[in-house]
């Protein structure tokens, strides 16, 4: 994580830096999103047939050898090759993803899965907490290129880390289905699940509206008079509130009336990117956006905790694809439809549009699903 932060932040600062388009950034989103569509039952089944830590140590290792071609490349890393290799590393992250989700609870007792991760959220968390704060500071004082390598020597940590880990075997008769029938287990299975399924729809509509990470540049260069250091506060701002309440989330322990929480966590999502698309100062900004980061972890925690409960294990790889799916499209066509909100109605406008549609989507969801709001952990 700390890599990937890393990589995102300098990916987005020569982008602007080349281009000065909303659009350029809000593509980021696009190239990242697309190896989701293009492979995420695949990658679902990848995981649940096959030896998954073989599978992220080639995932990260993938990882590395990207990072070097964007170190190496200098002066020709065209805007073209950043998105080609920003699609190769999504590749790579697609198939990590339900791997990592679905080795967690075969490293721990089920009983304590919901603790499990919240610390895993927190070390993760501060990791992109740290990730742009040094990507910032290193591109303000040597540029982009030890970044870039930075974010390969992170990977390669990585593959050596997982490479370490033991994982059971999966038993012949758990292993997935072969051909379609398999491939779909999970999508049926989340189908079937309603609280499954409405608290993924959650997340990705909430996020998808009212995430504002793509436009951050803009804020940091045009609207506080920022560079890249203040785009690396600003990147590193929702992950310190997502890390410090992931650790308060481990401390103090199982939140039992988790859907109600879940849906005011959202709530107080929408709210806190409201006032950050308002702010015009540094601190007021940070401020909201360290309130994005705790709650989103909130709804994190719960969300992953339920899927991870509720998923038989033989299933957990492929239902996880599922969840990155969700994620994914949250994510990454947030940043896209941040890039052309922004270039038609004003960046501030835009971010304010997309918190009033987080509060929407949460009352929306809030009334479709009685299951939701009685759900407890």
């Amino acid at each position: 994580m700390l890599g990937q932060q890393m990589l995102a932040i300098v990916v987005a600062w020569d982008l602007y830096r080349i281009t000065k388009s909303a659009i350029a950034l809000g593509n980021v989103g696009l190239a990242q999103v697309l190896p989701v569509f293009l492979f995420t039952f695949v990658t679902g089944q990848v995981a649940d047939r096959y030896d998954r830590r073989r599978t992220v140590v080639i995932t990260q290792t993938a990882a590395a050898i990207v990072g070097l071609v964007l170190t190496f490349s200098g002066e020709n890393r065209s805007v073209s090759l950043i998105y080609a290799c920003l699609f190769l590393i999504a590749t790579a992250r697609a198939f990590q993803w339900p791997v990592t989700s679905s080795m967690l609870p075969q490293t721990v007792p089920m009983e304590d899965l919901t603790n499990a991760i919240s610390w895993n959220g927190s070390a993760r968390e501060f990791a992109t907490m740290a990730g742009p704060a040094i990507g910032g500071i290193v591109i303000g004082i040597w540029g982009s290129e030890p970044v870039y390598f930075g974010q390969a020597v992170c990977s390669m940590i990585s593959a050596y880390s997982f490479s370490r880990v033991q994982v059971p075997a999966h038993p012949p008769e758990n292993r997935a289905l072969p051909g379609w029938r398999g491939t779909l287990e999970g999508l049926q299975f989340v189908w079937n699940e309603k609280v499954v399924l409405y608290a993924m729809s959650l997340d990705l509509f909430a996020v998808l509206f009212g995430g504002a990470r793509a436009v951050l540049p803009i804020y940091a260069s045009d609207i506080l008079n920022g560079g890249p250091q203040a785009l690396g506060w600003l990147e590193a701002a929702p992950a310190v509130g997502a890390g410090l309440m992931s650790l308060a989330l481990a401390h103090f322990g199982t939140i039992s009336a988790a859907g109600r929480v879940m849906l005011w966590s959202v709530a107080g999502f929408g709210v806190a990117t409201i006032v950050f698309a308002v702010s015009s100062n540094l601190i007021l900004a940070l401020a909201a956006l360290f309130l994005v980061g705790a709650f989103d972890a909130i709804s994190v925690v719960l969300r992953l905790s339920m899927v991870q409960l509720r998923t038989p294990t033989y299933l957990r790889g492929r239902v996880s694809a599922v969840n990155a799916l969700f994620i994914s499209s949250s994510n990454q066509w947030g940043a896209v439809e941040s890039g052309i909100a922004a270039s038609m109605l004003g960046t501030v406008p835009s971010v304010i549009f997309g918190g009033v549609m987080t509060l929407v989507v949460v009352g929306a969801i809030a009334a479709a699903s009685k299951e939701l709001r009685r759900w407890r952990n």
